[in-house]
Parts: C-alpha cells; structure tokens; sequence
C-alpha cells in the first residue's frame, strides 16, 4: 500500500456531509441553479406536492447540500416568488413610473402608458409563464400565503392603483375601484397565459392576438377617448381643467 507523503496536518480536510464544493461555495451558480428548478416545480405541483429531496434530485445534489443553501422548504417557497417578484419588477418598474407621470396628462399620453404597462406585463408573463402557475398555485388555498401576496404581488399593483386614482384626482379619467381594474387585467393576463399553455401553435398565434386586442379594448372602454361622434368610456374624464 503506497502511503501518501503529505502529515495529517497537510492532507486536504474531508468535505463533510452538506457542505457545498468549492463551486458551489463560489456564489450563485447552484443557489441559482436550486431556485430555478423549485420554481418550475413549485408551479407545475405546489408547495404541498414538492419535496425538498424532489428539487434536490433535479438540481443533482443532496438535501443536505440544498439545506445550506436554504434552511426549510418555507424558505425556499418564498425565495422562489421573491425571484419572479424581482424579474417583474425590474420589467415594469419603468412602465409604472411613465404611468404615474402621465395620469395627470390625462389623453393620448395616458392611453399610451396605460397600452403600454399592460403590453408589458403580459409579454412578461408570456416570456417567464411559470410566474403564472407559481401564483395560481399559491391563489388555490386563498386562506394561505397572504404574506407571498403581501410582499411580492400588492406593492406593484398598489403602484399601478395609485396611479389611476391621481389620473382620477386630476379629472382626466373617472376611476372609483381601481384595485378592481388591476385585479381584473392580472386575472385576464393569467387565463390568457394558461390558454396558451394548453393550445397549438395556431391556437397560440390566435390566443396571442386576440387577447391583445381585448386588452385595448377594455382600457379604451374605461378611459378611451370619445369616438366621433360617439359617447367616451366610462371612465373617461373630461381633462384637467
């Protein structure tokens, strides 16, 4: 038996049970890596049909290895809607700010912000879909997660509501239930979402087009501008004085 030439004090420590690799201790790659595939599961099953030993097997480390990482399956739940959360802010931040700053415009560059920030949230929803399930997922037990609802859903659309209520203190639109408008658009955005999941490539290209037009057409019933010769929205204001 060959003997190694190196003392006790110089032979490399044994990595023990649950500490990451050198890799994974260098940063984001595996934390990363661990959110992404509990995100998809956590959407395609919910929380209660994911186990930690599940995302551990897709990531390809132990539980021990994931624990490091992420103390509890709680923990892990609620990283994973704080990262989507992320993604959608930094997508529509800018949107919600041109929004604010038009509601006292009121007219053409309120419509267009309005278009706008609803285009972009459901390109945002198109592109990233598992944000969709993740949150119908969590919306079947209404009586749970109200904190998720809290932290990661309400700040946004609290913006978007705010926003509309000053366009509404301002006279260029009438809008007396905003939250009742941002809930209906981010429902509708995410039927449209799992419609598109369950059709064909032609059913998609239809599903995608008509949606979009039924999104402009439910903003310009609420604050369009009147038609010629024709009543405004309803909710459309006469303009800052």
């Amino acid at each position: 038996m060959r003997k190694s030439g190196q003392t006790p004090d110089e032979r490399p420590a044994r990595r023990g049970p649950g500490r990451p690799r050198r890799a994974e201790r260098d940063g984001p790659p595996t934390r990363e890596l661990i959110l992404r595939e509990a995100t998809a599961l956590f959407a395609a099953r919910g929380a209660e049909g994911t186990s930690l030993r599940d995302i551990a097997a897709r990531v390809g480390i132990d539980v021990s290895s994931l624990h490091h990482h992420f103390p509890a399956k709680d923990a892990l739940y609620d990283a994973c809607f704080e990262r989507v959360h992320e993604a959608e802010r930094a997508a529509l931040a800018p949107l919600v700010a041109d929004l604010g700053q038009a509601a006292a415009k009121g007219g053409p560059p309120l419509a267009a912000a309005l278009r706008a920030l609803a285009d972009g949230f459901v390109d945002f929803l198109e592109e990233h879909p598992h944000t969709t399930f993740l949150w119908l997922r969590r919306w079947l037990d209404p009586t749970r997660g109200g904190g998720l609802d809290r932290a990661y859903a309400l700040p946004l659309y609290g913006e978007v509501e705010r926003a509309l209520l000053e366009a509404a203190q301002a006279g260029t639109i009438r809008e007396t239930t905003p939250h009742v408008t941002v809930r209906s658009l981010v429902w509708a955005a995410h039927g449209h979402v799992t419609a598109l999941a369950a059709a064909s490539p032609a059913e998609r290209e239809r599903e995608r087009y008509e949606f979009r037009l039924w999104v402009r057409r439910f903003l310009d019933a609420l604050y369009g501008p009147p038609p010629a010769g024709g009543p405004a929205g309803s909710g459309a204001g006469a303009g800052p004085e």
